[in-house]
């Protein structure tokens, strides 16, 4: 059994030498070699026959993009760019304009607001000059006149005007109805007398007329 598993095996100068294959060392009754080593012998047997490994470059389906072609995907970011920084700039200059109106609005209506309040307050003096006017106490040329004058010019300045005339249709948003008389001749409301007159500034009304109101006969 030992002669079969030992082979003679002659080297190229005729000397012969003594190769020993068998798998258990007659000596220590061990086996010779490991799986470890056989698997690592293997694994390096099959890289070799599978040849070197293939590089990014010879893979297949791995694109290779050109210059032009990074050129035009550089161009068109640097367009996408331009076009949103364009379109924020469009809204932030719309926003600042609207900002802007908000502004004058609200500062206009201020100015408005505080100017009604001066009128307000000086109301009760025009409703004494009308009734002077009435009694015949301004006459041409006086110093009251001239007072009264300049007032009312001062106002009108200012776009204040009356609310609340003889004959008007009755208006519950500028009239106040202080009577009602009922009537044959009229088909609305209408005024039949102004008690107090009111005051507008603009579209802003200061203070409502107080008036006599000439209702629908039934």
């Amino acid at each position: 059994m030992a002669d079969q598993q030992n082979h003679d095996e002659t080297d190229p100068k005729g000397e012969s030498k003594f190769s020993d294959k068998r798998r258990i060392d007659p000596e220590t009754g061990e086996v010779r070699g490991s799986a470890g080593g056989e698997k690592a012998e293997a694994e390096e047997a099959s890289a070799d026959s599978a040849g070197p490994a293939a590089s990014p470059e010879d893979r297949p389906g791995t694109p290779d993009a050109t210059d032009e072609e990074l050129v035009e995907l550089l161009a068109e970011a640097e367009r996408d760019l331009v076009a949103e920084y364009r379109d924020r700039a469009a809204r932030a200059e719309a926003e600042l304009k609207n900002f802007r109106t908000r502004v004058e609005r609200d500062r206009q209506a201020n100015r408005e607001a505080v100017i009604a309040e001066v009128i307000r307050s000086l109301l009760p003096v025009i409703d004494d000059l009308d009734r002077a006017e009435k009694h015949g106490d301004l006459t041409e040329g006086t110093p009251l006149a001239l007072i009264a004058q300049k007032l009312r010019g001062g106002f009108d300045r200012h776009g204040m005007h009356r609310v609340g005339e003889l004959g008007e249709v009755f208006d519950p948003k500028l009239h106040e109805a202080i009577v009602q008389i009922p009537s044959a001749d009229v088909e609305v409301n209408t005024i039949a007398d102004v008690i107090e007159p009111g005051y507008a500034l603009g579209d802003r009304l200061i203070r409502a007329a107080k008036v006599a109101v000439h209702t629908p006969q039934q």
